[in-house]
């Protein structure tokens, strides 16, 4: 009997070889990535602000509504929770823009929806515009790292806070590269808002990109910003200012070229073929690469969104206000003792919950209190203040671990009586905007696409008096690591308006979570099409097991 021979297929062998040579170029990725170092001498032109916002198109337009309204208040707000609105605003904002637009973000995505806004950058800077980008360094690796492209346009400049040594290739890469600096890594830029002309801004919780905007076939967040004018505009400028000035922030120039960056774009996928039996593979033609990237399914698009919006018709609302924000050294690297200072963004808005009276309505898409936000809670219970929150379930949170430091306090909560909701991932019809699937009206109710939503808002209502609306979550990463922003607003036309878009949510579109008998339960609205839940509701299996396996490792203010 002939002894049996084992040929390897040609396709295996290659697809051995190619995996072989992936892990190896992985490997090599990594250890360059533990050798890399930032640049030591790096050119930063100090810049400020404008100091003349009067003299701008938008300056005026803001005296005379101020005037117009006859009011001695310095600062006015109008609230956006509709997807549609919080583009078109953006969009207004950089093409009425005459001399300046800052812009300070901490995640901007590459695709369509952005690249409209790009190209609305690019002709802005064309007529003269000085365009100041500050970007938090984390998401700028794969495709996300064509947007540092908009370093090399004339007129744009883009600096990265606190930015990772290594390539950017993968985020995945990134991250196992710099494990040794866990610390800093950890530490990131939150601060969100886009300024023109010093006159008028806009800031919240959203980033730049699809899923903020409503346009995702897949999962949509749903926010809120506040349009603000006047004096507290000058006031997040100063802040961009200080972060734009800071050793932190860095040119991307000082970092990477044009060519390198070019090289990160994303290649169109080629199949495989079976090098040692195949001639010869004609060359593509060259093709053009943009941010966008195609729909991956047959699902229809969204609507498209509107470049354009009469912000004056928007109800302005004149009130006094306060700006909360972190100082650019709670990112530095000897910035160990934070905790100890209390004297960050969240804390300051701790400070201002500790005085409520009657009611607190706390919106915070990753809630993970820690032992000092629960102490004040249960202070403010002693005095019988009603509170109520509204979060994300495990199923339409996009960060499950932070669900897992929620989950730790959700029984210290109840029995605290806080009210505590937890957003529904599957919504009826398409929901990206707050109201938009219960009242089933509005323009952010229509377009196509998938029901699946996140809550990513950051907002808190106190005593139908005063309205927080910023980029911080209630979680001890915004408290310990991240830098935030907010403005506070005494008023209750406003905070009535914010308290409107909410409760719809709550009403219709959230589980009410329960103890009985000890035992946790996710009561449905009355009416719903769904039912209640004995565990987390909508979660896969797999899901919840996953989160019951990385709990005992992960500490409250990693997550």
């Amino acid at each position: 009997m002939q002894p049996a021979h084992f040929h390897n297929h040609p396709a295996t062998t290659l697809a051995r070889r190619t995996g072989w040579r992936t892990l190896a170029l992985v490997l090599f990725s990594l250890w360059l990535t533990g050798c890399a170092s930032l640049p030591s001498a790096v050119d930063r032109p100090v810049s400020t602000a404008l100091t003349n916002p009067a003299e701008t198109r938008l300056g005026s337009l803001v005296a005379v509504r101020a005037q117009k309204a006859g009011t001695r208040n310095d600062s006015g707000f109008a609230l956006v929770g509709d997807a549609e609105l919080a583009f078109s605003s953006r969009m207004v904002l950089i093409k009425a823009a005459q001399k300046t637009l800052d812009i300070q973000y901490y995640a901007i995505f590459a695709d369509e929806t952005t690249e409209r806004l790009f190209d609305a950058l690019r002709d802005a800077a064309g007529r003269g515009v000085r365009i100041r980008i500050l970007l938090d360094d984390f998401n700028t690796s794969g495709k996300n790292a064509q947007v540092l492209k908009l370093a090399f346009e004339r007129n744009i400049e883009l600096r990265l806070f606190n930015p990772l040594p290594g390539g950017r290739g993968s985020m995945v890469t990134r991250v196992l590269g710099n494990l040794k600096d866990a610390g800093r890594m950890q530490r990131r830029m939150h601060n969100k808002m886009l300024v023109a002309d010093n006159a008028v801004a806009i800031t919240g919780g959203r980033n730049l990109g699809e899923t903020y905007f409503g346009q995702s076939e897949g999962t949509n967040f749903v926010d809120i910003d506040v349009l603000a004018a006047g004096r507290i505009v000058r006031e997040l400028s100063r802040s961009f200012d200080q972060y734009w000035n800071n050793p932190l922030a860095y040119p991307v120039e000082s970092l990477m070229t044009l060519q390198e960056i070019d090289a990160l774009k994303p290649q169109p996928a080629v199949a495989a073929v079976d090098q040692e039996t195949a001639g010869p593979v004609p060359a593509a033609p060259p093709a053009v690469v943009t941010l966008a990237t195609a729909p991956t399914d047959a699902a229809p698009a969204p609507s498209t969104l509107p470049d354009t919006t009469d912000l004056s018709l928007l109800p302005w609302t004149w009130a006094p206000s306060v700006l909360l924000v972190d100082k650019p050294s709670k990112i530095a690297a000897d910035a160990d003792a934070t905790e100890a200072a209390q004297d960050t963004a969240v804390d300051g808005l701790l400070q201002l919950m500790a005085q409520a009276q009657r009611s607190v309505l706390i919106v915070s898409p990753y809630f993970v209190p820690g032992e000092r936000m629960l102490e004040t809670f249960a202070n403010l219970r002693r005095r019988d203040v009603q509170i109520r929150v509204l979060t994300n379930s495990l199923a339409s949170n996009d960060a499950p671990a932070a669900h897992v430091g929620y989950a730790r306090y959700r029984r210290a909560l109840l029995g605290l009586g806080i009210e505590l909701y937890e957003m529904r991932a599957e919504q009826e019809g398409t929901f990206r905007s707050f109201g938009a699937s219960a009242l089933g009206s509005g323009s952010g109710s229509g377009g196509a696409g998938s029901s699946r939503a996140s809550l990513h808002s950051k907002v808190v209502v106190m005593d139908d008096a005063l309205l927080v609306v910023g980029s911080m979550n209630l979680d001890l990463r915004s408290q310990l690591h991240n830098s935030e922003v907010a403005i506070v607003i005494r008023n209750r036309t406003i905070s009535a308006e914010a308290t409107r878009l909410i409760e719809p949510t709550l009403a219709k579109d959230a589980y009410r979570v329960e103890l009985r008998d000890q035992q946790l339960r996710w009561r449905a609205p009355p009416g719903a099409a769904f039912p209640d839940a004995v565990s987390e509701p909508d979660a896969s299996l797999g899901l919840q097991f996953i989160t019951t396996l990385i709990a005992p490792f992960a500490p409250d203010e990693m997550l």
